[in-house]
Formats: C-alpha cells, structure tokens, sequence
C-alpha cells in the first residue's frame, strides 16, 4: 500500500482552487499520511490561497489564450511549452498515484503529461457549459465529476458521473437563530434582508445597481447585506446605515445566508451550489465577463428548473424592480423558488468524488 501520492490541479478563479482544496481536505481526511502537490498558474490567486489551506504548491508560466487579438497570444505557444517541460518534470520527480484536474490553464499542461506518464486523472468540471481545458483533457480521463445534468454533450456519455461541487462544510452545520444574527448586524429582527453578493473582488455592475436601488429598497422596507468586494469598499462604504450593512467581504457565510430572506448574486458554479443548499429566493446577475459566459449558462440551468431568477446586466435597468417586487410580494413564487433550488442541492459533493479517486488507487 504505501504512502499515497496526489497531485491536484485547477486554479485561476476561486471556483476551481476552492474544489480542488475541498478534495484534498476529504483525501487527507481518508488518507492521512498521504503526501500532497498541487500545481496552479504562477501569477494566480491559487499562489497564494493553497499554501493558506496548508499545501504545497508549484507554479507553471501558463495563461489562457486570449479571445480577442492580443500580443498575449503571441506567447502562447512558448508558456505552453515551457508548462508542458515542467509539468513533466515536476510528475517525475513528486511520483503521484493519481492526478485531480478542477479546470482552469494550469491543470492542462499537468494532466496531459500525466496521461504521457502512465499517471490516471479524474477530472472535477463545476460549470453546465464545460471549459476547454476539462474538453480536451476528457478522452483520457478515468472519471468526470460534474455538478449538472446533460453533460454528456461534452463529455463520454459512460464516464460522467453527477457528483455536484464541493460546498464549504461550515454551511451545513448550522444552529444559529435568524432573528439573533439579525441584530448582531445591527438590523431589525422583523423586516425583511436581502443579501448581495458579488464574488471576493466584487461586482461593478451589480454594486451600481444596488446604488442606485438603495431608495427602492428603503421604500418596500428591505434591509440590504451588501458585500461589495474588496475593490470596492472605499468606494461604498459610505451608505453604511440604519438598515444597510455594506462589507468587502462576509467572513461568516453561514451567518449571512441564515438571516438573508432574500438572495442576489453573481452565478459562478461554487456559489450556485451553495445557494442550492441555502435554498432561499435568489436573482443571478450572471457576470458577462466570464470565460464562455459559464454564469449565464449556470443560471440558465437553474431557471429551467424553475429554482432561481435571472436577469442579465442589460436588463437591470428595465425590469430590476418589477422582477425583485414580484419575488418580494409573492409567496408562492417564494415557496417554488425555495423548494426548487433546494431539490438541486448535493451535499455530499466532496465524498462522492473522492470514492471515484479512490476506485484508482484499487
């Protein structure tokens, strides 16, 4: 049996290193003097957020290709290469049993080498709309975990297996009281709250909007959590009052979705998750920014379902307040959208995948 070796890769964005930790953490649970590696892309936040989380990590020279035409692109091919010859190396010399790829550019180069070098691969792909890099590198996958149904238009129908992304354990371990949490943020425990979230760095647009909805909400007797991500504090701290709480960040999730009565937010697949097992009403503003617009696919396949709203940034201004008026008077669509969105909820995400690594080691 041996020490087990992992070697883990995925990074870029918060969506694909926060998994690939989430799997560590169970492997290590299941494993504990396993050894780990993860490799990430050198100028990514995965740099920084691994070693946090207690890994080791080494970094390629690796970017995506950009869409538009970019002198970036020109360099392409070289950092391509260059990953390539150190993914190489970095395999020979760590030895892993397995390797885990969560998306993003780094985990390219890594895996295809380690399909060169005889080294299984499971892939983790937490988008409805599969990224490029899960694409290319599936032929030779041993298992793809995905979080939506329909997959198999990207993937080989007999490998896919519905597992669901890894959720921060924390969320489901509540016992907190709405009412109390309430006044700790210093809000009325009777009226209403509704919570905006707009990733770690924040959302331009969205904050814009909650800006100019502040009367809006005022007038219908909505308190507002507002997290409006660290670029922008500075910028609107300033409507801190009775009623509105504005935050760069939430370092008690759990707090913040007990007391929301109500839920806007960006729609990258970690936070769709977790919001399925929040399960409260919720209006995605999918970011158009994103690679292969995945949020408004993301959100897409929740609203087929009839689990969430959606409006896209360039309706806010027509239609933000009729579609949040209706969620905010309507019980019934309140229920549906509850009910719903909690039946798409896979909370045991992280163990699922796990058993499938672990088949490899057999």
């Amino acid at each position: 049996m041996g020490r087990y070796k992992f070697i883990l890769s995925g990074g870029g964005t918060g969506g694909h290193i926060y998994p690939a930790i989430a799997i560590a953490n169970e492997l290590k649970r299941r494993f504990p003097d396993a050894e780990f590696l993860f490799v990430g892309a050198k100028d990514k936040m995965e740099m920084e957020k691994v070693p946090q989380a207690g890994y080791a990590i080494e970094g390629l020279w690796i970017s995506g290709l950009q869409r538009k035409l970019s002198l970036k692109n020109v360099l392409f091919p070289v950092k391509l290469l260059t990953s390539l010859i150190k993914a190489r190396s970095i395999l020979k010399k760590f030895k892993p049993d397995v390797a885990i790829g969560t998306g993003g550019f780094a985990s390219g180069p890594l895996l295809k080498m380690a399909s060169k070098s005889k080294v299984p691969y499971v892939l983790q792909e937490q988008n409805s709309f599969a990224g490029v890099t899960n694409k290319l590198l599936a032929k030779k996958a041993y298992k793809i975990c995905v979080a939506y149904d329909g997959m198999e238009q990207f993937f080989p129908k007999r490998k896919v297996v519905k597992t669901g992304n890894p959720v921060r354990k924390d969320l489901l371990k509540t016992t907190l009281n709405s009412d109390e949490v309430k006044k700790e943020f210093g809000f009325d425990a009777n009226a209403p709250v509704v919570l905006v979230l707009g990733g770690s760095l924040g959302a331009r647009r969205v904050n814009q909007l909650i800006e100019e909805q502040l009367p809006f909400f005022k007038e219908k007797q909505v308190q507002v959590l507002w997290q409006c991500g660290k670029l922008y504090h500075e910028e609107y701290k300033k409507y801190n009052e009775k009623g509105v709480v504005v935050r760069a960040f939430l370092n008690e999730m759990n707090k913040a979705y007990v007391m929301a009565d109500f839920i806007i937010s960006r729609a990258g697949a970690g936070s769709v998750s977790e919001l399925c097992l929040v399960g409260k009403p919720t209006l995605f503003i999918p970011s158009p920014n994103v690679a292969e617009d995945h949020q408004t696919k993301n959100a897409q396949a929740l609203m087929q379902k009839h689990a969430a709203l959606m409006l896209k940034e360039n309706e806010l201004k027509e239609k933000f307040q009729v579609v949040f008026n209706e969620m905010f008077t309507s019980k019934d669509l309140q229920k549906q959208l509850s009910e719903n969105i909690k039946a798409l909820a896979l909370p045991q995400a992280t163990e699922m995948i796990v058993d499938e690594i672990e088949q490899l080691l057999k």
